[in-house]
Order: C-alpha cells, then sequence, then structure tokens
C-alpha cells in the first residue's frame, strides 16, 4: 500500500499504525490531510477509530479501505465519520481517483459498494420497516468489548484498554450475551468473526 501510494508525486506516507489505539495516536501526532482507515484491527476497529479522530482531528480526512463489501459496514463507515470507502480488490487507478476524490472535499464510495447501499435501500423500501436484529441493538461500547473478548483479553486487560472498571466490562459482557442469546465465550468469538470484528 505504501509503494501504491507513493507512485503519486504528489502524495507523501507520514506515518503507518497496526491498530485502532495506534491509528488515533499517529493522527494526533502527525496531523495528516488523509487516513487510509482499515476496518477489521486487532484491539480497536476501524470504525471506533474513524470516530475518534474526527473527534479529535475533524480537519483530516478519512477514506475507508477494507475487504467489507455489505450496506452494513458502509454505512457504519460512513456514519462514523468517514470521507470514502473503497475495497481492497480496488484497481490503482480507482484507489487514485478516491484518494484524490477525498481530499478535495468530495465523498467517494467505490462502484462495489454505491451498489450495494442502493441495494439495499430498495430491499428497504419494499420490506417497509424491518425489526432490528440484536446486533444492531449493541450500543458501541458494547461492540468495543465484544472485540476485545473475541480476541482474548481478560476482563482486567478490557477494562485497562478502555479505561473503564472490571466491573463495568462485567456488566457489558453480561448485556452481551443476554442481547445476543449466547451463553459462552466461543459463541461470543464466533459470532464477532461473523461480524468481521477479529483483526485479521
Amino acid at each position: 500500500m505504501r509503494v501504491l501510494v507513493c507512485s503519486n508525486p504528489n502524495l507523501d506516507v507520514v506515518g503507518e499504525a497496526e491498530d485502532g489505539f495506534d491509528a488515533i495516536r499517529c493522527t494526533e501526532k502527525l496531523a495528516p490531510d488523509l487516513v487510509l482507515m482499515d476496518l477489521s484491527m486487532p484491539r480497536m476497529s476501524g470504525l471506533d477509530a474513524i470516530t475518534e479522530i474526527k473527534k479529535q482531528c475533524p480537519g483530516t480526512k478519512i477514506l475507508a479501505l477494507t475487504v467489507h463489501n455489505t450496506e452494513e459496514y458502509i454505512l457504519a463507515a460512513l456514519e462514523a465519520g468517514a470521507d470514502g470507502y473503497v475495497l481492497k480488490d480496488a484497481s490503482h487507478a480507482e484507489l487514485m481517483m478516491a484518494i484524490e476524490s477525498v481530499l478535495s472535499g468530495k465523498a467517494y464510495l467505490s462502484p462495489g459498494a454505491s451498489a450495494k447501499v442502493i441495494e439495499g435501500y430498495l430491499e428497504g423500501r419494499r420490506a417497509g420497516m424491518k425489526s432490528r436484529s440484536s446486533w444492531e441493538t449493541l450500543t458501541q461500547r458494547e461492540r468495543q468489548v465484544l472485540k476485545l473478548i473475541a480476541e482474548g483479553y481478560k476482563n482486567k486487560e478490557i477494562a485497562d484498554y478502555l479505561c473503564i472498571s472490571v466491573k463495568t466490562v462485567e456488566k457489558h459482557r453480561a448485556n452481551l450475551m443476554k442481547k445476543l442469546d449466547l451463553h459462552n465465550i466461543s459463541a461470543l468469538t464466533s459470532f464477532a468473526a461473523e461480524k468481521g470484528l477479529i483483526g485479521k
């Protein structure tokens, strides 16, 4: 990815991050014009990182670069504050177009992502009001805790990462099991994997 971006003489890579926490730290320190953000990363998801970066550095543009081509992920990324959404199998030319569009202040959706959003919109119109899935009932914090549980972190470690008490982590864990009707760690981990929460 670095080689692709640096092939454009108008672009420079000023930093790289290993996960969402690192992405936030690097963005605050380096103040880049644009962040290319994966959505599936260890510890903190790209969606949570996008939300936090937009709070701390509202002037930084964010282009989600991901394998996830579902309406759920596309809309979640845009709602979190992403300025564009491009799939990892995009051509070099499309990636450059996406970067230039976002840097110029225009939103960008790759053709595949646009098709998914339109398809979902039309299905929703036909179906009328749909009941919320158990996944949609989870709060942002519950999704963060679910991700960390699925990655094997203990309650104390999760509490330290999220700056909350162990009791609060235990409460979130109980809420997750109740809302999702899943009653052990392996079931929560499988669910998190299905939702693409576990970092690749």
